[in-house]
This record gives C-alpha cells, structure tokens and sequence, in this order.
C-alpha cells in the first residue's frame, strides 16, 4: 500500500513519462528505469492476463485490481495522459512555428539515443553487427520510400497506437520516435490537441493490444537474444535519422481528410541548398544548438540513472 504522498510522487513519474513520450527521441521506458519503477510496470503490465481476465468477469473487482496492480497503473497512467495534453499543444505550434529548429532538436535527442543503446549492447560480435546493419537498412528504405503522410485511415492510426506503445517498455526508444517513422507523430498530436474523441480512441485500442501482446514478446527477445535485438533497435533508430533531417524541401502536396493542404512528398538537402531552392534561412547555427541541446538532455538522463542505479546497489 502507497500513501497519498507516495501515489503523488507516483503521478509525477507518470507525467515525466509522458513528457518523455511525446518527444521523439527520449523514451518513456527510460524514464521509468530512472525513476525506479520499471520493474514494478513490467510486472504490472504482466499482469494483465487470463487470470485478470476471469478475475474481471466473475466480478471480483477487488481481488482484480490487487492482480493488475490497479492503483499503480491508473495513477501512471493518469500522469502520463495530463502530460501528453499539455505538450502536445505546445509541441504543435512548436512544429508549425519553428519546424527547423524542433527536428534538430529531434535530430540530436535520436542519434545520441541510437548510440547509447549500442553502447548496451552485450556481445559486440558478428552476430550484433549484421543485426545492427539490418536494422540500418530496412529503416532507411522505409523512410526513404514512405510518403510524408501515410494513410489517415482508422485502420493504420490503431496499427500506429500497437508498434508505438511497446516503447513504454523499451528504454532507449520512443515512442514518438516510432510514430514519426509511421508518419503519424503530427496527426497524433492534432488529435489530442483537437479532441478528436474517434482516431484517438481507436489509436488508445492499439496502445492497449500492443502493450499487452508485445509487451512479452519484447521481454523474451531482450532475456534470450539481448545483443542483436538491442543491435537491431540501435540501427533502426539510426536508419531512421532522414525522418528528421531537419532541412526538406516539398515536391508534391496533398489535401488531407480536413481539406488542408500539406506536404506529401519531399526530400531531404543540405542547409545551403535549402537556402538556394527555398529562398528561407536554414538557420544553421541555431539547428546544431538544439541537436546540442538534445544531446545534452540524453547524456544528462542516461548519467542520472547511473547515478541512482549505483546508489540503488550500495542500499
């Protein structure tokens, strides 16, 4: 049993992960780790099976919510869900205000991430070699051939809430992250800054298919083939750094389901050649500041959970 004072604190860390979680780059499993609840969602996530289940429809609610950990889920789940409502709308006219800027602030957080999971890796053989490599090309052929939106459809928002989800449970990944290599980062965050009752809730079914299905899968991989799955993460993160090339230049735009038009296709340039094809100033001094910047803020969670994680030995 928690205090209210604990349940607080609790709530904090939820909305810390759900800060984490909105901006590519930074995971909410990291955080979680730093925080030194990890285990306790792991298992809490775990939970959630067929004996809650019967638990659930033999309306035994109290021993159901004891099974599942009930309180601590809704209390992290309660902080994380204030978070993505606060940020999102500052993220939104963040993208749409100084769209430079934020992917190179997106740009840094990445590919400091992508090399510190690599660090991780176990066994730095062969083996995690090619994995990495693997991962390197399949996500660089995605997001090289993916168009700058894919489908608005309901059907692909609930595959987009089942891949992204399962990086609440993988330090080191995003899940913003994951949603910028689906195309649905931005659709996302008009949703919740529009309150859009229908893609949201669609997109929530397959936060909670996701979670409950690959939440084991991920925790099999990583017990029994840490080191190339680490490895293929790592270069999925890095593979996938052309999603957030922070200069663009459109060539083809598309009306979307509002009757908006927004960029389709584009592809990615140098800041001088920006400059020469768009007239507009790339602003290259201030992007390599705020790559500095996310850096920074990576390298600063990753020293603090080290920190607390020796502190955590030595009690």
């Amino acid at each position: 049993m928690r205090s209210i004072k604990e349940y607080l604190v609790l709530l904090v860390k939820g909305i810390a992960m759900g800060s984490a979680d909105v901006v590519p780059g930074v995971s909410g499993g990291t955080v979680a780790f730093i925080t030194g609840i990890y285990d306790e969602l792991l298992n809490s996530i775990k939970s959630v099976d067929a004996t809650a289940l019967r638990l659930l429809f033999q309306f035994n609610l109290k021993e159901f919510w004891s099974h599942i950990n009930g309180s601590f889920l809704i209390t992290l789940l309660a902080g994380i869900g204030i978070s993505l409502i606060s940020l999102a709308k500052l993220i939104s006219y963040l993208l749409a205000t100084y769209p430079i800027l934020v992917w190179s602030f997106f740009f840094g957080l990445i590919i400091i991430s992508a090399l510190l999971v690599a660090r991780d890796i176990e066994n730095k053989n062969w083996k995690s070699i090619i994995a990495g490599i693997i991962g390197v090309v399949i996500a660089y052929f995605i997001t090289s051939v993916s168009p700058a939106q894919t489908p608005e459809s309901l059907w692909f928002v609930f595959i987009a809430g089942v891949i992204a989800i399962c990086a609440m449970i993988l330090p080191g990944i995003s899940g913003a992250f994951l949603l910028l290599i689906l195309g649905k980062y931005k659709f996302i965050l008009e949703a919740i800054h529009n309150v859009e009752i229908l893609p949201l809730a669609i997109f929530a079914i397959g936060c909670i298919v996701g979670i409950l299905s690959f939440s084991r899968v991920i925790s099999w991989s990583l017990k029994n083939f840490q080191s190339i799955t680490v490895a293929t993460l790592a270069g999925f993160m890095i593979g996938s750094l052309n999603k957030v090339w922070p200069w663009k230049v459109v060539d083809s735009f598309r009306i979307n389901s509002k009757g908006e038009q927004v960029p389709f296709l584009d592809h990615n340039v140098l800041p001088q050649q920006f400059l020469n094809e768009t007239a507009q100033d790339p602003q290259l001094m201030q992007a390599i500041l705020m790559a500095s910047l996310g850096v920074f803020i990576v390298v600063a969670i990753e020293k603090i959970a080290r920190i607390l994680n020796v502190k955590s030995t030595l009690k």
